[in-house]
């Protein structure tokens, strides 16, 4: 299923939500693709949807969860990539 967190992270001049989907990658980039999302968007587990676009990714069938929900559900589905910090 694919979920969506609400749109409260501010970056670059907007406000945004993360999508991630947790049964597979190969179905969080066909639904990607489906909303409109270039590649670019994708960062390590999740994409970046710019709030403009929550509804429409609600209407096209991503669940509304909140953020710890969204995070607890990719980590019990295995697709949890920490950001690795190099030092």
């Amino acid at each position: 299923m694919i979920l969506i967190d609400p749109p409260l992270w501010p970056a670059r001049g907007r406000v945004w939500s993360h999508m991630v989907s947790d049964v597979s990658f190969v179905e969080l980039h066909t639904f990607a693709a489906d909303l409109g999302m270039p590649p670019r968007a994708f960062e390590r587990d999740h994409y970046d949807v710019p709030s403009e676009l929550y509804g429409a990714a609600v209407a096209l069938g991503a669940q509304a969860v909140g953020c710890q929900e969204l995070l607890a559900r990719l980590t019990r589905a295995g697709l949890r990539r920490r950001k690795v910090i190099r030092r």
